[in-house]
């Protein structure tokens, strides 16, 4: 899959004191993005649910998960890779182990149903996946700080390339959600620009 271009989300609207898109509601929002990238510190900002959920898109009916039930909410995403049998979060040894490191196997993705009859559930409306992906620099940054007072054992293995790599798993999965239908945007940070996909001329 391309990669994909973004832009800057222009309407926005503020909760407690922090930018949203204006397009989407506060109980819809799923907060994901690889360590370090700040996921607690919004959730907890904001009020929300900072007991960090997990998902693996590789179940079925992981849209039905409990963990999904409050919002807005922190989640882990366990992701299907090729070459490996089970779906794993980036900071697991089966992924950082890899030389290279795998690419993400999409064809093992599970999505969820489409809305067909007027009371089923639109799973594509319900949430809205936001992105968070700072500069790998910076998370760098963030979880050697963390690592020296030894809070987060993810931070046990650390280096630019690691970051690097986790950060670029968390966009191409957030391209692919978008490509299938679901509702995705990023942000650099707490405090940097929100931004959406382009919508691509091959898309509905």
């Amino acid at each position: 899959m391309p990669d994909l271009s973004t832009q800057p989300i222009d309407s926005v609207q503020h909760f407690k004191g922090t930018d949203f898109p204006a397009d989407i509601r506060f109980r819809q929002i799923l907060v994901t993005g690889p360590p370090g990238a700040g996921k607690s510190t919004l959730i907890m900002h904001l009020g929300g649910w900072s007991e960090e959920g997990y998902l693996d898109l590789a179940r079925k009916h992981w849209w039905r998960s409990e963990v999904l039930s409050v919002r807005p909410r922190e989640i882990h995403l366990g992701i299907p890779f090729q070459g490996l049998p089970n779906a794993v979060s980036v900071f697991d040894a089966e992924f950082l182990e890899c030389d290279p490191f795998p690419p993400i196997d999409f064809a093992r993705v599970v999505l969820p149903p489409r809305k067909r009859y007027f009371f089923s559930v639109d799973w594509y409306r319900r949430y809205v996946f936001e992105f968070l992906l700072p500069p790998p620099e910076l998370v760098l940054a963030r979880r050697t700080e963390r690592a020296r007072h030894s809070t987060h054992p993810v931070d046990a293995q650390l280096s630019l390339e690691i970051c690097t790599a986790q950060l670029d798993v968390f966009r191409r999965i957030a391209e692919y959600l978008h490509h299938q239908g679901l509702n995705v945007y990023l942000r650099e940070g707490m405090e940097g620009c929100l931004r959406r996909f382009v919508k691509s001329q091959s898309e509905p």
